[in-house]
Order: C-alpha cells, then sequence, then structure tokens
C-alpha cells in the first residue's frame, strides 16, 4: 500500500502536522541555539495533549451511559466516533434480541406443548408453563440442575444417552392426572443446547386403549357364537340326504365361517401383541430350521407356485419368542404364495452380516404399485379389495408382522414393482443373532 494512501485522512493530517510543529521547534532550536530544549518542550507538550484525550476517552467509556461523548479534534474524535457508533450497534442489537426473547417466551407460554431448554449436560436452562405443570418442574428452584434428576423414568433417561435416536419417548405420569408425555428432543449441530418437546397423549393413549380392549373383547364374543354355526355347518355338510341344491351354498358358509375365523384369530394375536407390554422371551429359535418347516408346508398345499426356494446362507440363530417369530416368517411366506401364479416362484432367504440377520422372502407375483407401500401394514388395508377378498386375505397379516417385528427390535422393508414381483425383508439387530 503507497505510503500516501496509508495516511489519508484525519490520521495523516495529524502526522503531517506533527512533522510541521517539529520541523519548526528545530528550526527555532537552530536560530536559538538550543535545539535539544526546543525538541523536550515541544514533545512534551504534545505528549501531555495525548494523555489528557486517552482520560477524556477513558472517562467516557466507563461513564458512557451517563455522559455524551467528548469533543476531540483530531484522531482521538474519529475513535470516539468509531466506539460510538459501535456502542450504538450494540444497543440496537441488544434491544432486538430482547424483543425477540420476550416474544418467544410470550409465544411458548401460550402453545399447547411443554418446552424445556438443556444445556451442554442436560442441565435445565428455561421451561415453559405446561412443561412446569406436567413434569412437575419449579420455577428458579430448579434451574441449573440436571433434568434427569427430576425426571426419573428409566425410558427418558436412556432416550437422552442416546441423544434422541429414536423419534420420541413416552413416560407415564400417575401423579399430575395420570397423564402420558410425548417427549421429543431436538438438537443441532451448531449448539450444545438442546430442546425437549413435550405433548400430552394422554387421550390419544386412552383412545387406544378402549380401542384395543373394544377389538378384543368383540372378537372374544364373536368366536364363541361362530364355533357353533361352523359346527352346524360342518355336520350339514356330512349330512348324506341334504338336498343337493342345498349342498354348495352351505360348502360356501362353511368357507365364509373358516374366513371369519381366521380374522378373529387374527385380530386376537394382532391385540396380544399390542397389549403386551414385555419383551419377548429370550428363546433361541432355530431360523433355517422353521423356514425349512414353513417351505414345506407350502410344497404340500394344492394351490402353491411352481418353484420354492430356499437358502440358507448361516447357521446363526436368533434370540426372541418362537411363536412371534414364527407368525412373522409364516404370513409373509403364505402372502408370496398367495399372490404369485401357479407358474411363478417364491424364494426364501436367510443371512447373517455385520449388520445383523435377514430373512426375505421374494416373489414373481403381481407386484404392489409404489403409493400402496407405506400403507401396507395398516389394519385391514388391501391393494386390491376384490382380489384380497377372493382369496381370503384378512388384511392383519402385515399388521401383526410388524408389531412382532417391533418388539423384536427388526424393521421390515418392501420392495417392488408392479408386475414383477416383491421382495419383504425382515432386518434384525446384531444382538439379537446368536452365532452357532
Amino acid at each position: 500500500m503507497p505510503f500516501g494512501r496509508a495516511l489519508s485522512g484525519t490520521a495523516g493530517q495529524a502526522l503531517f502536522r506533527l512533522a510541521g510543529t517539529l520541523l519548526l521547534a528545530l528550526i527555532a532550536g537552530l536560530i536559538f541555539g538550543h535545539l535539544g530544549g526546543i525538541l523536550i518542550a515541544v514533545l512534551s507538550v504534545y505528549l501531555a495533549l495525548q494523555v489528557l484525550n486517552l482520560l477524556r476517552l477513558d472517562r467516557w467509556l466507563r461513564l458512557r451511559r451517563t455522559e455524551l461523548p467528548p469533543d476531540i479534534n483530531g484522531p482521538w474524535g474519529e475513535v470516539v466516533a468509531t466506539v460510538n457508533r459501535i456502542y450504538r450497534r450494540k444497543q440496537f442489537h441488544k434491544a432486538r434480541v430482547v424483543r425477540l426473547l420476550r416474544e418467544f417466551r410470550r409465544l411458548t407460554a401460550a402453545m399447547p406443548d411443554g418446552a424445556v431448554l438443556l444445556g451442554p449436560n442436560n442441565e435445565i436452562i428455561w421451561f415453559n408453563r405446561h412443561a412446569a405443570s406436567w413434569l412437575g418442574l419449579r420455577r428458579k428452584l430448579d434451574f441449573g440442575i440436571r433434568i434427569e434428576n427430576l425426571v426419573r423414568d428409566p425410558q427418558f433417561i436412556q432416550y437422552l444417552k442416546d441423544q434422541g435416536s429414536r423419534s420420541s419417548v413416552t413416560i407415564h405420569k400417575p401423579a399430575k392426572g395420570d397423564r402420558w408425555l410425548e417427549l421429543h428432543l431436538v438438537t443441532t449441530s451448531a449448539s450444545e443446547q438442546k430442546l425437549v418437546i413435550v405433548r400430552d397423549v394422554t387421550r390419544e393413549i386412552r383412545v387406544e386403549s378402549i380401542r384395543r380392549d373394544f377389538v378384543a373383547n368383540a372378537s372374544h364374543e364373536i368366536r364363541s357364537p361362530l364355533t357353533v354355526i361352523a359346527g352346524y355347518l360342518d355336520a350339514l355338510v356330512e349330512e348324506p340326504q341334504l338336498d343337493a341344491l342345498w349342498r354348495e351354498p352351505i360348502l360356501e358358509m362353511r368357507r365364509q365361517a373358516d374366513r371369519m375365523r381366521g380374522i378373529i384369530n387374527d385380530l386376537l394375536e394382532l391385540s396380544r401383541l399390542e397389549a403386551s407390554g414385555t419383551a419377548p422371551s429370550d428363546q433361541s429359535v432355530d431360523v433355517g430350521g422353521m423356514l425349512a418347516l414353513l417351505r414345506r408346508d407350502l410344497e404340500s398345499q394344492e394351490q402353491r407356485p411352481r418353484r420354492i426356494e430356499l437358502k440358507l446362507e448361516s447357521t446363526a440363530h436368533l434370540r426372541g419368542s418362537e411363536s412371534e417369530l414364527h407368525s412373522i416368517f409364516s404370513n409373509l411366506v403364505s402372502n408370496a404364495a398367495k399372490y404369485t401364479p401357479v407358474e411363478g416362484e417364491v424364494e426364501i432367504r436367510w443371512w447373517v452380516d455385520a449388520a445383523g440377520g435377514h430373512v426375505a422372502v421374494r416373489d414373481s407375483g403381481i407386484g404392489i404399485a409404489v403409493e400402496h407401500i407405506p400403507r401396507l401394514t395398516e389394519r385391514f388395508y388391501r391393494v386390491d379389495p376384490g382380489r384380497s377378498r377372493k382369496i381370503g386375505g384378512s388384511g392383519l397379516g402385515l399388521a401383526i408382522v410388524k408389531h412382532a417385528l417391533q418388539r423384536h427390535d427388526g424393521t421390515l422393508a418392501v420392495e417392488s414393482v408392479e408386475g414383477r414381483g416383491s421382495v419383504f425383508t425382515c432386518h434384525f439387530p446384531p444382538e439379537r443373532v446368536i452365532h452357532i
């Protein structure tokens, strides 16, 4: 940078004035024969003026809230003006942040959900009114205390340790009006602070419980009269004196009664899985042997695909409930066989890798359109209602698969191309795999 440009502005003018003053002092010293004394006197006066301006600036910085900025010329005036601009800008941004904070507190106080702001060590920084009421937090007294010491729920504590790896966790608070609360942890990579959103899901939990109880009770009540009806239908079919005109209608009634019995059994199984709060048993289940039995059962049926292939790539077992795992695999194999034509094929595969254990059932059947895949595990959802009723499906098989998989910490993946077939894959975590 050129020297002239570097000295432009007020600072450059001050340096030029200092240089001029020193030049005059030099000339005066040469004329009067006291060069050293005159230069020292001039520099002393100049230094005293700078110290005075520095003291005025220091006083103003300490008392700037009550005093006006000092009227100083030259570079010191520029410094005062710059500091004053920075201070005013800071005051403006501070006032804006205060307004935003007040607005945020008003909004969070009015929101129907609770909110708790946590620090890096899960210490409570702030919470709104609903969070205080539902979680039993006390204003001011609980600030700075770790939330685990106040909300002593094992599931919530594990949820915090996992840094919100799951979408949310639901806890029960009997002492707070018998409430069920859903807590969702919000974190950002840019900040160590976390926000816990608290929702009151008591009504949803109670409605779901009523629905489960109704389905279970209704299924139990319907099963008894249905058994009686099916028994009489069986007796009528075997009656040798039955009119031939009635034989086919009665056979159809028996088929429909059997179908209703299957639906009721599936409803009871689904209700049992949903109502069960305990983890499944830790039996060592021979997956390969179970899949081989399922294949043998499928091959013994009259209406089945021409080719049924079993690929066992591992001898490992799974830790879990044998009956529930059998329900998972049998539903998938049964669905594959139902929707695959006689000239098609079904492949059942079991393998283990670093991600865990996997069972895949592939078929060359009718396939599923992409828009239907997200809803396949809903109760009674049918891709083709007419075809499903003709085949005899209940619409509950995949719902049972989903709930049984969840109890085994597993997930279901579906891949399908309409007209070319589908692949249903069960993924189990590594801790469920027992290597033999």
